[in-house]
């Protein structure tokens, strides 16, 4: 009997820091967002304070995103070599000084050049997340992981608004989410010996079966489910990230909607996404992925339907909040559903080769209709969106259905 009451003592205790670990990464999940919420109000500012265009932002986007890249790509080596916990530190930090340095420098171009540092540390502790999670948790705990990110990418329109509508300067809001950077990179260093021991528990965790073969990278690109997967991702993350950036210019510069107004209509934006990644980690399982996504673009095409109609002010705010609830759980369903679109061999390959396609999408689309903005009006935004959502659609029919019979893959 005493026996048996310490061993379930010692199984709970082994339990608390799992537990602590997985609170510390939703919150560095929270801190990857809030930078991401910055830009799209900050944006019209930022111009303004360093002269450039309006489509300069296609400068700016595509070196975070290379940094981004190189970091995610480099990630696993450098996981194995250091462990979780002191790339999360030196992540932090790196995030942090860039933040804090954009506020500093006199030229834009010197901030684009930042860029390149700001996005090494973001696409290490999404990398290094994704990757400790998936180990250690269930699919439901990755749902909640992403919407953690919402939860950041929420607050970041939100400590902009404040910082321009209460001292008329993007750079403090700037200021105090690379702060915030840095607290994070501490409670990541004070917690070392527990990530370390995780580390270890896990190496040394015996196993009963061989570990298959790695496939190479050369043979997953040489399959075109695998390419067809990547493009979904390029597409997806492509739509969500210029509905950040461009959401609070279309609405002041464009539609002449109240700055203040803007803001909190941006900001719903994100909120109602983290709302909708919540419940998905309720709900997935029952409804399955399939009718998840399939549901999920239909409302999203609807949404920006209503924002391209834009028969009322009030309708920004409703058509706004439809797209960011009705997208939310579609990256984490994309995830969740890619050994079915490509087989279990080729899976690790291709999530590698989803990651660098969002990159992409990230730097491109959003960049793209900058252009497309100066050349014609920002009111291209919600056209393009329309077009994006049903193009994704028709790529999620044709990446789902099995190659041989033409039949719907099971979710």
């Amino acid at each position: 009997m005493e026996r048996f009451i310490l061993l379930t003592i010692k199984q709970r205790l082994n339990k608390v820091p799992k537990l602590g670990l997985l609170i510390l990464a939703y919150i560095a999940f929270i801190a990857l967002g809030m930078p991401d919420g910055l830009l799209g109000v900050a944006w019209p500012s930022i111009r303004g304070s360093f002269g450039v265009s309006l489509d300069a932002v296609g400068i700016l986007m595509p070196i975070s995103v290379a940094g981004y890249m190189t970091s995610s790509f480099s990630s696993g080596p450098l996981i194995q070599r250091f462990g979780v916990g002191k790339i999360l530190t030196i992540s932090c930090v790196m995030t942090g000084t860039a933040l804090i340095s954009y506020t500093l420098v006199p030229v834009f171009w010197m901030m684009a050049v930042l860029g390149v540092l700001s996005g090494l540390g973001a696409g290490a502790i999404d990398a290094g997340l994704n990757n400790y999670v998936e180990a250690h948790y269930n699919e439901s705990l990755m749902q909640w992981l992403h919407a953690s990110y919402g939860v950041g990418i929420t607050c970041g329109p939100v400590i902009m608004t404040i910082a321009l509508s209460t001292w008329n300067s993007w750079r403090i809001g700037y200021r105090i989410v690379g702060g915030f950077q840095f607290v994070m990179a501490l409670a990541f260093l004070l917690t070392l010996p527990m990530w370390m021991k995780n580390r270890l528990q896990t190496e040394g965790a015996p196993t009963e079966a061989k570990p298959k073969e790695k496939i190479p990278m050369l043979s997953t690109m040489k399959q075109p489910r695998a390419w067809l997967s990547a493009a979904l991702f390029f597409t997806y993350v492509g739509a969500e990230v210029s509905f950040g950036t461009w959401t609070y210019s279309l609405l002041v510069e464009s539609r002449h909607v109240n700055p203040e107004m803007a803001g909190i209509v941006a900001g719903s934006y994100w909120a109602t996404f983290t709302i909708g990644r919540i419940i998905a980690g309720l709900y997935a399982k029952k409804v399955g992925v399939h009718t998840l996504v399939q549901c999920s673009l239909a409302a999203a095409i609807l949404g920006a339907g209503l924002l391209l109609w834009n028969p009322a002010e009030w309708v920004n705010l409703l058509a706004v909040a439809m797209i960011g609830l009705a997208i939310a759980p579609i990256f984490p369903a994309f995830i969740s559903g890619t050994s079915r679109r490509v087989g279990e061999d080729h899976t690790g390959n291709t999530i590698g080769m989803q990651m660098a396609a969002s990159g992409l999408g990230t730097a491109l689309i959003p960049s793209l209709l900058g252009v497309l903005a100066v050349r014609f009006s920002l009111e291209v935004m919600p056209l393009c969106m329309v077009i994006d959502f049903v193009i994704l659609y028709a790529l999620y029919r044709i990446s789902i259905k099995n190659k041989s019979t033409g039949e719907v893959v099971a979710q």
